[in-house]
């Protein structure tokens, strides 16, 4: 009996091992332009299924309707949402000419790269500037960053892509273009790599909410599936656990579908689905596309530099998670803080700064003003030691950071 007992524990002792060896790997698609509300109309048997092994939720893009943060709901400004983590107000791209990036706020990809510098990075995209402006491959101010498996730019190929009024050409790029993530993943395997597909939104410009915009979500779908194949086959048959996250970089015009840029509830409505559970509070609670940054930073186990970190407008969708959507008014000499208390246990330490050095390539100093208790949801800070008309507070809990500013 203590023989076969030994050999059962040590067998479950492999098992656990093994497990814990799984090399991990991210991709993340953007499928440009669909809202919520019309993605749930139309037959995407390839998203249900990865929802169905693991989430499908509504989500919003546009920052903080009113607020500092509020942001165009334009597609590079949501890709770089993505990105980065942050909002406008932070990382400066807000159409898409994409002029001037602030690149002091960093992208999921150079944190990952930093951290692991060995590990491959790819992107698979029909729009070179994802690339060359937004994640900014090559320039000094990213650290000369490479990524090291390409597949974009198809839309300056007239010859193999011959444009069309249409923008039928658009369609085969993106078959070219999941093609070959498809094809990457399954014979390459990067681990963190970024599809981007923009006929759905050619579509909705052209004949907003149609039957040409839904049969583009279709196609897209069949895309998705074509990526998701690749994954399945990279599970089956290496030691690999893959996170696969689909979303959408902006809603649409509530009346006809075929603009999008404002702060309607439609231009501000997207989704997330992929294939990992995500918490059961943002079940109910709509996420936004910056949480998505710090979801797959938690996931590939990527640790940010705290003064990196302190900025990230997003929290983690998945893992333990201690507070959200931060507030703060000014009265009295008093900052008034509140906050959404995930966790009903521990504490929240409070940090200010009245400077915003960090935006410009500068460092900003925090003073511990307070530690509260994370379940109470709101502190009163006295500020009257420290007159400003701007303050940034950071508010760290046990298993993330949120933060907030005010300019009185």
């Amino acid at each position: 009996m203590k023989k076969w007992s030994f050999l059962f524990t040590a067998m479950l002792v492999s098992v656990s091992l093994l497990g814990q060896a799984r090399k991990k790997k991210v991709v993340y698609i953007i499928a440009d332009g669909i809202p919520a509300a019309i993605l749930e109309k139309v037959n995407t048997p390839n998203l249900d299924a990865i929802a169905k092994q693991g989430t499908y939720v509504h989500a919003y893009v546009g920052g903080e309707k009113g607020g500092y943060s509020q942001t165009p709901t334009i597609s590079a400004v949501g890709y770089n949402s993505l990105l980065t983590g942050t909002w406008v107000n932070k990382h400066n791209v807000p159409d898409n000419s994409i002029t001037a990036p602030n690149y002091n706020y960093g992208t999921i990809f150079r944190f990952f790269k930093t951290a692991y510098p060995d590990k491959k990075i790819g992107i698979f995209s029909s729009w070179q500037d994802n690339r060359t402006k937004l994640i900014g491959e090559g320039l000094p101010q990213t650290g000369n960053i490479k990524m090291d498996i390409v597949a974009d730019g198809y839309e300056l190929d007239q010859t193999n892509f011959p444009q069309d009024n249409e923008r039928q050409f658009m369609h085969l790029i993106d078959e070219k273009v999941s093609v070959e993530a498809a094809n990457s993943i399954r014979e390459q395997a990067p681990d963190l790599s970024w599809i981007y597909l923009e006929y759905t939104d050619d579509m909705g410009h052209r004949h907003g909410y149609s039957p040409q915009f839904y049969k583009a979500i279709e196609l897209m779908d069949v895309q998705v599936g074509r990526v998701w194949e690749a994954i399945q086959y990279r599970e089956k048959t290496f030691n690999e656990e893959w996170m696969i996250v689909i979303t959408t970089d902006h809603g649409r015009d509530t009346n006809t579908g075929s603009g999008h840029g404002g702060q309607s509830a439609g231009e501000r409505s997207i989704w997330i689905t992929t294939n990992v559970k995500l918490d059961p509070y943002f079940k109910t609670n709509e996420p936004g596309i910056v949480d998505i940054m710090p979801t797959i930073a938690r996931f590939l186990n990527v640790s940010i530099p705290e003064e990196n970190a302190r900025e990230i407008d997003g929290v983690p969708l998945i893992g333990k998670v201690s507070l959200v959507t931060p507030l703060m008014t000014h009265e009295n000499g008093k900052l008034d803080i509140k906050w959404t208390p995930i966790e009903k246990k521990g504490k929240v330490k409070v940090w200010l700064t009245t400077t915003n050095n960090f935006k410009t390539g500068g460092k900003d100093v925090y003073t511990l003003v307070k530690t509260a208790t994370l379940k109470d949801g709101h502190v009163s800070v006295d500020v009257s030691k420290y007159p400003s008309n701007f303050y940034k507070v950071v508010l760290e809990g046990p298993n993330n950071r949120v933060n907030r500013w005010l300019t009185l």
